[in-house]
């Protein structure tokens, strides 16, 4: 190795762009040690060996400040890295043999000419996308202070559609409900017990609860309003944070993916949604930041849509297609490239939070 690298060299070598590695010196997360003669950017070995942590942890899901975090801890050196790096791929690793356990179950069936109802195709699309949720999806922090806002003074709290357990309040007495085993499996030892039931047909007797609560996943129900209904019969206070139907108020869906429109032909209305538990609908920002990588989470973060570990934790990309996909992502990385996403989206760079209509439904 030189002594020094340019910033394109290192761009090219890293795979990721010199507007990349340029943000990375603005925020502080990685500041080349040296400078040419000309005053452009020249990185060292320790340089590069820094990089290489962060887009190791990028690449997993890590958001920046969390990697920022990560890679300035004093008591980790550089082998520890590499080591908890290598775990956290191992487990990515297992999630995947499992996706394809799922899909290999499926297409099993479909050789011998069984038909899968609703329900299981559904569980399917769980199995497909949850092995992916553990390296980018995790809890957001002010997302979940206005959740755990709305719950009030509830103590008793059913989380319907738990998946592995983000957004869970630790002090309270929960109870999850999630249909998918793959889900299920990967919640963590200390989690709260879950009991393998769907929205629409919950195993318990009325008021049962103090609060149901219910995380980015209204929209894989088959019936959404008869498992809000649901939610109504079992608890007293209903606690629900989804999405209100416009594919227009994103970037990604306006611009790169118009299919994601005809998702939303057949979604309830807000007020079909909130009359369902006969609440309010407030909205809920989406900070640039945001830890936690649903669909709409990088909005200010666009590179990390060409990221397939990304694409594959949000169950919109399954749902499009692999075609509607991939045209999606060359145009993307093109307009990235050119310059011309940064050109239509001006106004994206300088918002702290974003409202794409994310709403938590109360009642």
């Amino acid at each position: 190795m030189e002594e020094h690298l340019s910033v394109g060299r290192v761009a090219e070598l890293a795979g990721v762009t010199v507007r990349t590695l340029h943000h990375y010196d603005e925020i502080g997360l990685l500041r080349p040690t040296a400078r040419s003669g000309a005053g452009h950017r020249a990185y060292a070995a320790v340089d590069v060996e820094r990089l290489r942590e962060v887009l190791a942890y990028r690449r997993l899901g890590f958001g920046l400040r969390e990697i920022a975090d990560l890679v300035d801890d004093p008591a980790t050196d550089a082998v520890a890295h590499l080591r908890r790096l290598r775990g956290l791929l191992a487990d990515q690793r297992d999630r995947a043999a499992a996706m394809v356990t799922a899909i290999d179950r499926e297409l099993d069936a479909r050789a011998r000419g069984i038909r899968t109802t609703p329900e299981e195709q559904l569980r399917m699309l769980y199995d497909t996308i949850g092995s992916a949720y553990p390296a980018t999806r995790r809890t957001e922090p002010r997302i979940a202070a206005q959740i755990w806002a709305a719950l009030g003074d509830a103590r008793t709290v059913l989380n319907v559609g738990a998946g592995t357990g983000s957004y869970e309040p630790l002090d309270r007495d929960v109870t999850a409900v999630e249909p998918s085993a793959v889900m299920r499996a990967q919640r963590p030892p200390d989690a709260a017990p879950c009991v393998a039931a769907a929205a629409g047909s919950l195993p318990f007797e009325n008021q049962s609860f103090d609060a149901a609560m219910a995380v980015s996943t209204v929209h894989h129900w088959p019936d959404p309003l008869a498992g809000l209904r649901e939610m109504r019969r079992v608890a007293r206070r209903v606690v629900v944070l989804t999405h209100e139907a416009d594919a227009s108020r994103f970037w990604l869906t306006r611009d790169y993916l118009p299919e994601f429109a005809q998702l939303l032909v057949n979604w309830p209305s807000l007020a079909d949604l909130t009359g369902a538990i006969g609440g309010r609908a407030e909205p809920v920002l989406i900070p640039w930041d945001c830890a936690d990588g649903f669909f709409e989470a990088y909005w200010r973060r666009p590179e990390a849509y060409l990221d397939t570990s990304v694409r594959r934790a949000a169950s919109v990309w399954t749902i499009v297609g692999p075609e509607a996909e991939q045209r999606a992502v060359d145009a993307l990385r093109e307009d990235l490239a050119s310059g011309r996403w940064a050109e239509r989206n001006r106004d994206v760079a300088a918002l702290d939070a974003a409202e794409l209509g994310l709403r938590l439904l109360v009642a």
